[in-house]
This record gives C-alpha cells, structure tokens and sequence, in this order.
C-alpha cells in the first residue's frame, strides 16, 4: 500500500483574500489626495478667520487713539481730548448739549475736522489709515504653510446720523482684508463720535 503525503498547512493568500487587499489599498490611494486636500483647505479657512480677527483687532486698537488731530490743542490745559466744536454748538461755557463734563475746545482753535486723510503727527484715528498692507509676519505665503497671503486696507470717512445724512460728528473706519486674488473677503466697520474723554477727577467708578 502506497502512501502520499499531503502539505498540510501551507501559508497562502487565497484568490478573494488578495482582491480584498486589492480594494483597499486602490480606495486608500485614491482618498490619500482628497484628505490632503481637505486638510488643505482646512487649514486656509482657519488663516481666513485669522485674517478676519486681526482687523477687527486693527478696528479696536484704531479706536483708543484721538478721535481728531485737534481734539488736544489745548493739552497744556488738560490731558485729555475734548469735544471739538465742529458746528459751533458748544455753548458759552464751552460745553455741547447733552454732555457732562466733557468740555469743548475754544471754536477758534478747532478749525474744522479731517476726515479723509492721513495724519502721522498725531495718534488721531487718521493714523491709522492705510494703504495695501501684509496682515502676518512673512511676507511669502509659502514660509508660513499657507497657499497664499492676506492684506488689509483701512480708510477713514464723515459719518453718518440717525437720518442718514453727513454728520460733522461722526467718524467711520472701514478695514477691508483681501487675498493675493485679490478678491475681497470681510469688509469691517466702526464709527466713532466726537464726544471727548471725562476728566479724570471728574470720573466716577
């Protein structure tokens, strides 16, 4: 009687084991690229907002400065700005109706407003007008992992009152953030009125 020997065991992947593996490594190749991307865009949607809150932040610290280059003319009086009598409304006490201790300036030293352009010599809210400027450290996109980079733009115009007519009172500061595009993605406002600080003896807490 003649005996065989069969291989018991042997290690192999069989036919459906390997098309398995085929399919899933096809779906991993193929998804591979799209997840980057996502990632991608993941990525640059978070450096938009960052964009986005850097100019509000611009807009806020704007609006801690002089509301006008002769809101201090008479700094060696007081420290603080005062209300600039645009109009002539401010009474023979030098004070404007509706305000408590905030004084005007003398209307012959207060010989009208800017509004448009830029003023350097003071922190008035004209300082912070500006052309085309990078919002982040690195001028190249690339070196701070980005696809691309992002600028602002701030401009100063006379307000508006509550009938939507020009208000000599009333300052607005626009901040507009663009891609390298460019197109424009968030345009920010803040008005500022012309109302002067308390002095500070005069403060109540």
């Amino acid at each position: 009687m003649v005996r065989t020997k069969k291989a018991l065991h042997r290690a192999a992947f069989t036919l459906i084991e390997l098309i398995f593996a085929i399919i899933i490594m096809s779906i991993a190749i193929v998804s591979l690229p799209m997840m980057m991307q996502i990632n991608s865009d993941g990525v640059e949607r978070g450096i938009v907002q960052e964009a986005i809150f850097a100019a509000s932040a611009e807009l806020m610290g704007a609006t801690t400065y002089y509301w006008d280059a002769r809101s201090t003319e008479d700094f060696n009086l007081s420290k603080y700005s005062r209300v600039v009598d645009v109009d002539g409304d401010c009474n023979a006490d030098r004070q404007r109706l509706g305000h408590i201790n905030r004084r005007c300036l003398d209307s012959s030293a207060a010989g009208g407003v800017n509004y448009t352009t830029e003023d350097n010599a003071t922190f008035g809210l004209n300082r912070s007008v500006h052309g085309d400027e990078t919002m982040f450290d690195s001028p190249e996109a690339e070196a701070a992992g980005y696809k691309q980079n992002y600028t602002s733009l701030m401009g100063i115009a006379q307000g508006l009152d509550i009938n939507g007519l020009a208000s000599n009172n009333v300052k607005v500061l626009t901040v507009s953030v663009f891609d390298t595009t460019p197109v424009l993605l968030t345009r920010l406002r803040i008005y500022s009125a012309n109302v002067g600080e308390v002095e500070y003896y005069k403060r109540r807490f």
